[in-house]
């Protein structure tokens, strides 16, 4: 779907255009004075008193060509409830066939949140993404929007949307991609394409991980044809400032069958989301960069293929990481970790960064503990943790802290190598493997792990997500820097 706002003079508009007016919880429609005439309101006025008052929004058919949308607005809406009550406006047009009406601004005298309007189009625009490049008969639809009114836009507010929506729906695209056209060559040539926008984007082959001793993501890539990358996104927007930047790791497997710990047949095919974290940093730095965020930032993607081919990697091998550490492998579907160890070592040394967050479809236990509503956060420092806890409750993308402690490393110390990379012991899935990543963070750099594997992806359309890939944490990771960083 394509939405096109457009801001017109009112007398450009024709008395018989669709038009959305806003009014407050009691539906009152003696202020509004435009957008209908006597008649009209009269009409409104007595179908209203037999409406169901709970809804939010209703429609009137005044005439065969002209259509009316009153939406109702309550004074006490706060951020998420403006962009939610936009992305229900987005389900409502979608479902009565509504593709052109006007929007007038003036209509809206109820005190309620700030910029009001450019965050209920916000909402709109992030629910009516689809991704549906593979239907042969693909109709694309066009709405069209036109704002009236004296009220006028923050321009600025509206491009940093345009941005978080252009970084959201980036990491929702990559999400989505089948297996077969995102392989981690493919990941890497659209990556690539980011230098346009003013990212430096470096990219490092099979060749070079090897020179890098990186054997623990080349191992997970073993058994597949297609190579291995990491990949460093560097957006510079405050070149005055020499301070250590803020970095972001991503897990990128493109595709994880388990290798030879084979995974159930069934529900495979989800298996692509498996690069959801590696989509998620890079749809934030594309989002910095497209609304030129005055901070410095890294993402760092480890983009790998996980197939049980014949020199695949095996249950029982050691291999050592770029830390210099050595990893017993005792199941090769635990890889994500894997990927992250390097990658995380690797943002450590090389970055030296204020913090490294990064982000990963980790383990299928954490969609036990929390469900689809929190992703899990693991942290070595309260000051990080807490930060995105709030940023998230503020952008409804929310966080729930599980603990860290050394009594866990136990269960992941290896007899044979400095650590093993599952705990055969049972029990507390996510938070060893969160430990586990803590070991290869060797500076003490605030550093804090979110698992998104129940986030990531929804079969079921909520909230601001139409269904499908989610974009989780760009919008969360963006109001973390907003207020903190920048």
């Amino acid at each position: 779907m394509t939405v096109q706002v457009s801001h017109i003079n009112k007398a450009n508009i024709k008395t018989s255009y669709n038009q959305v007016l806003f009014t407050n919880k009691n539906l009152d429609t003696n202020n509004l004075k435009t957008g209908f005439t006597k008649d009209e309101g009269i009409f409104i006025k007595d179908i209203l008193k037999k409406k169901n008052n709970k809804k939010d929004i209703f429609l009137f058919n005044v005439s065969s060509k002209k259509k009316l949308i009153l939406i109702s607005v309550k004074e006490d809406l706060d951020e998420t409830g403006v962009e939610n009550l936009g992305a229900e406006f987005y389900n409502f047009i979608k479902k009565n066939l509504i593709y052109d009406f006007s929007i007038n601004s003036d209509s809206l005298k109820i005190k309620t949140n700030k910029n009001f309007l450019e965050r209920f189009l916000h909402g709109l625009k992030l629910k009516s993404h689809e991704f549906n490049f593979y239907k042969s008969k693909n109709e694309e639809k066009i709405y069209k929007i036109y704002i009236i009114g004296k009220n006028k836009f923050n321009k600025y507010i509206e491009l940093n949307f345009k941005a978080l929506e252009e970084g959201t729906n980036f990491a929702r695209n990559l999400v989505s991609e089948p297996p077969n056209v995102l392989n981690p060559k493919e990941y890497v040539n659209r990556l690539i394409k980011l230098r346009k926008i003013g990212i430096k984007v470096t990219v490092y082959n099979e060749k070079q991980l090897k020179k890098l001793r990186m054997h623990s993501l080349l191992g997970v890539g073993r058994g597949s044809v297609n190579e291995t990358f990491l990949v460093s996104l560097e957006w510079n927007g405050n070149k005055k400032d020499k301070k250590a930047p803020l970095s972001f790791v991503g897990k990128g497997v493109c595709f994880d069958t388990g290798g030879i710990s084979l995974k159930p047949a069934k529900f495979m095919e989800e298996m692509k989301y498996d690069m959801a974290g590696s989509a998620v940093v890079a749809g934030l730095i594309k989002n910095l960069a497209i609304r030129k965020a005055k901070v410095n930032a890294v993402g760092v993607l480890g983009l790998v293929e996980n197939m049980p081919g014949s020199n695949a990697q095996r249950p029982g091998d050691i291999v050592k990481s770029y830390s210099g550490k050595t990893i017993e492998v005792l199941n090769t579907d635990a890889e994500g970790r894997l990927v992250l160890a390097d990658a995380l070592s690797f943002t450590e040394k090389k970055f030296k960064p204020k913090f490294i967050i990064d982000l990963a479809t980790l383990t299928g236990a954490i969609i036990i503990s929390l469900g689809e509503e929190y992703a899990g956060l693991f942290s070595n420092n309260d000051e990080l943790s807490n930060r995105i806890f709030n940023s998230g409750e503020k952008v409804n993308e929310k966080v729930w802290r599980l603990p860290l402690h050394k009594n866990y490393d136990k269960l992941i110390n290896s007899t044979i190598a400095d650590v093993q990379n599952i705990n055969y012991s049972g029990g507390a899935g996510s938070i060893t493997a969160a430990q586990f990543l803590q070991r290869f963070i060797l500076n003490k750099t605030p550093w804090a792990h979110l698992d998104i594997a129940g986030m990531a992806f929804s079969k079921k359309a909520a909230n601001l997500n139409p269904g499908g890939a989610t974009g989780f944490g760009v919008r969360l990771l963006n109001k973390l820097i907003e207020e903190h960083y920048e």
